[in-house]
């Protein structure tokens, strides 16, 4: 049996890029994104053919690619960063965006874990970041006001890009995902405004006929994304601008 479309669905949009400060660069490439309820990952694996939890298949999700080796479950870890940073509420739902496993590989540089009360509402989201360099960091972020949009925002505490030094703060804006996807990210210096990082997609059924096409529309993903992270940092680079050497990751998980 299918899982309900707000447990478990696919993503079908783009991702873009924005530097606004020096450069005024600007890419974007086409991506299908996977969102998963953490209580429904073995009835996702059911519902479609290609896709498989926890081994290989043309589509698959992997717990151990969202967790620190110590951690026992996916729920268990997104509640244990939740009580750490002072959300006494445990959630009634939590829901992974991600990007799958393609023929067994995979780069997420962002993954988002939408933690909700029963009634929908946001508890906070977990901003789960990974850099070329395979460091990990998560940022909590709680919002700023009751209901949806979760606005938040947070100091820099992680590597991303050589072209943007640490001293910075990100802005958070994300949607409650349903049938669209909206995702916005500012980075700031100061309140100087750097970077526009965007994601949206609207919201597809999880069969294997839909994954499938997906495949077909976006061909080897995570070679993609890594491949248009590596050639545009050369274009920006050759534009000039300055380089900035990668600090030692943060000694703490999540910040």
């Amino acid at each position: 049996m299918r899982p309900p479309p707000d447990k478990v669905c696919v993503y079908a949009g783009e991702v873009m890029h924005r530097r606004l400060l020096d450069t005024g660069y600007r890419f974007r490439y086409r991506v299908f994104s996977l969102l998963l309820d953490v209580d429904e990952l073995d009835s996702a694996a059911d519902a479609a053919w290609c896709f498989s939890r926890n081994r290989f298949n043309l589509l698959s999700f992997h717990d151990a690619d969202h967790l620190p080796p110590d951690a026992c479950s996916l729920r268990g870890w997104a509640e244990q960063v939740l009580r750490d940073g002072g959300v006494d509420v445990a959630p009634a739902r939590i829901r992974l965006l991600c990007f799958p496993r393609v023929l067994g590989v995979v780069f997420n540089p962002l993954s988002l874990w939408y933690c909700e009360n029963a009634d929908g509402a946001p508890l906070a989201v977990i901003a789960e970041v990974r850099n070329t360099f395979g460091e990990r960091h998560c940022y909590l972020l709680r919002a700023s006001q009751p209901g949806w949009p979760l606005r938040a925002r947070h100091a820099k505490h992680f590597h991303v890009s050589p072209f943007i030094g640490m001293r910075a703060e990100y802005a958070f804006e994300l949607d409650h995902p349903a049938t669209s996807l909206r995702v916005s990210i500012r980075e700031f210096r100061d309140d100087a405004l750097l970077l526009i990082a965007t994601q949206h997609g609207e919201r597809l059924p999880f069969t294997a006929a839909v994954l499938l096409r997906q495949m077909l529309r976006v061909p080897l993903q995570t070679l993609k994304v890594v491949g248009a992270i590596h050639w545009h940092a050369l274009k920006i680079w050759l534009r000039g601008t300055p380089f900035h050497r990668k600090p030692h990751a943060p000694i703490e998980e999540v910040s």
